[in-house]
């Protein structure tokens, strides 16, 4: 798919050098420096969004899809849980799981003696989603009302990680994506646990992500309605850190600072 991918953006960007080349005799020589810099513009742009395919395009209110890269990473970035649709003899299932994103993969793991890691261990075809609340879109109308969120859906095949290395490597940033440097301060998985645990990737080939922003939309007709109209914004809140009870004397509390997302 990636390879795909690929040869179409080089395909797309050659047709594109051919048209300047053709143009470039006609233009001035002032001029000339702007086609080398659109072929390099054009590139970074094929490099730093994600292609929309049959299944990824948003067909519905389009012009709230997103495909920058930059965008996708941070909503995946600024979320915990992400929920994995999977289908088991016609049976379909979504199960809620932590993850952790790596450059343009996800990892996202369970006990291995759960039916999502049995059944993604054969190469079962998956759907993953990260929704963010942002807020409640109150309208003068029922039709209208609606919420600001923003999601990123992904397709693709999972493989569970076999190198104990790279398992490893997964579980320090699920670790460290709920709570920044904690992998570093508190005890590594013991050998038990690593075989306890299941992690599976995904590459990021087939994603999309839709947004939406900004109050209400109403009819005209009914701005004339004395109906209180708007968005009321929902943010997570932190408490403050209870103990365990069994905490060391002297050991400070964790700073929740280190759990903030940071927009």
């Amino acid at each position: 798919m990636a390879g795909e991918k690929n040869s179409r953006a080089v395909g797309e960007a050659s047709r594109f050098v051919v048209q300047l080349r053709q143009a470039e005799w006609t233009a001035p020589e002032r001029e000339k420096w702007f086609f080398p810099a659109t072929v390099a513009v054009l590139c970074w742009r094929l490099m730093e969004t994600y292609e929309p395919t049959e299944r990824t395009q948003v067909r519905r209110l389009p012009k709230r899809g997103v495909y920058d890269k930059t965008q996708v990473g941070a909503i995946l970035d600024e979320g915990y849980l992400c929920h994995v649709g999977f289908v088991v003899d016609g049976q379909p299932y979504v199960i809620p799981t932590l993850y952790a994103r790596a450059g343009e993969r996800i990892y996202f793991h369970g006990s291995a003696a759960s039916r999502m890691v049995r059944s993604l261990s054969e190469s079962i075809r998956v759907c993953l989603t990260v929704t963010l609340v942002d807020g409640f879109v109150l309208a003068r109308s029922a039709f209208h009302h609606s919420m600001n969120y923003r999601s990123v859906v992904v397709l693709g095949q999972a493989r569970q990680l076999t190198d104990a290395a790279e398992k490893r490597e997964a579980l320090r940033l699920f670790t460290n994506h709920v709570v920044p440097g904690r992998w570093e301060e508190v005890r590594e998985p013991n050998e038990q646990e690593l075989r306890a645990t299941s992690v599976l990737a995904l590459e990021l080939d087939e994603v999309s992500a839709k947004v939406r922003t900004g109050p209400p939309l109403d009819e005209e007709e009914d701005y004339q309605l004395p109906v209180w109209a708007g968005v009321v914004p929902v943010r997570s809140e932190l408490g403050e850190p209870i103990s365990d009870g069994r905490v060391i004397f002297g050991t400070p509390a964790i700073s929740t600072d280190r759990l903030r997302r940071r927009r």
